[in-house]
């Protein structure tokens, strides 16, 4: 039987505005249809930030709680993952909306770095700041998804941070099935690569569930590699907005579509939002 390919959708992140690419949702309702129309193209994880009607990002729980309604609304039971990533808050800011909501899963970042935009161009640095994680944060992080029931999706930007959740493992704090997200093409992580690909799928422990996340152009490169080796996958807005003949998208929906066609040209199957649950042990 072919393996069934996770596709998660990242619906709109905090960096990409409008001025770049039209179709960024900013409004739960937005933020909802996109999520609509990814489902229905084959998503069944949906990786949301908060945005504010302006683009901006927004944290506080109200508007967390706004969108996971209009999620429900208009995407029955699909997986809800919210971001905990953000500069400049307190840890209890960043991890609130998941103690009030206890969403289906949450995303983790698994170390501090280096994180950045270049232009060549301009030969400019932008967004350049330092992304702080250290491990006692982690660690409050972790014990307040245990309370709340919400799957750690661990977001990985280096091979050292897959090391990184092994003390955590020890102490109990992670556990079966670790879910770990290799993203890849961020400037001050690792670039993405076929061989970089290999080699942090091979660093996890046996049995975890893995995707591939690929921000920028190259992603689709990513994603053909990530599905021959039968990892998971995902697109987006948030990290890419060009298909892969180069036009740019009008929708996640198209994103979505061409990653499940992608899947069945490889001779896999696109994972239903019941079998993703039923393998993240999920009721």
């Amino acid at each position: 039987m072919a393996k069934k390919i996770v596709i998660t959708a990242a619906l709109t992140g905090v960096l990409a505005r409008r001025e770049q690419c039209p179709y960024i949702p900013y409004t739960p309702e937005e933020i909802a249809l996109e999520g609509k129309r990814a489902v229905e193209a084959g998503a069944s994880i949906l990786h949301i930030h908060a945005r504010k009607p302006d683009g901006l990002p927004a944290y506080d729980i109200e508007t967390y709680r706004e969108i996971g309604e209009q999620v429900r609304k208009h995407c029955g039971n699909v997986i809800i993952n919210y971001s905990t990533g953000a500069v400049g808050l307190s840890k209890e800011e960043r991890i609130q909306h998941i103690t009030a909501l206890k969403p289906d899963m949450a995303a983790l970042n698994m170390g501090s770095m280096n994180y950045a935009i270049y232009s060549p161009k301009t030969k400019e640095f932008y967004h350049d700041f330092v992304f702080q994680n250290p491990f006692g944060e982690i660690k409050f992080y972790l014990e307040k998804m245990k309370e709340a029931g919400t799957i750690p999706e661990m977001e990985v930007f280096d091979n050292g941070h897959i090391n990184n959740a092994m003390p955590l493992m020890d102490m109990g704090l992670l556990q079966k099935p670790y879910v770990f997200s290799f993203v890849m093409g961020v400037l001050g992580g690792i670039p993405i690569s076929t061989q970089n690909l290999l080699h942090q799928a091979a660093s996890v422990p046996a049995g975890s569930h893995w995707q591939a996340i690929g921000i920028g152009r190259k992603q689709w490169q990513l994603m053909a590699a990530a599905i021959t080796i039968d990892g998971n996958i995902r697109v987006g807005l948030e990290d890419n907005f060009y298909l892969p003949e180069g036009e740019m998208a009008k929708s996640n929906g198209e994103l979505v579509d061409a990653a499940a066609k992608m899947v069945r040209m490889l001779g896999r199957q696109v994972s239903t939002i019941e079998e993703t649950r039923a393998a993240l042990g999920m009721k």
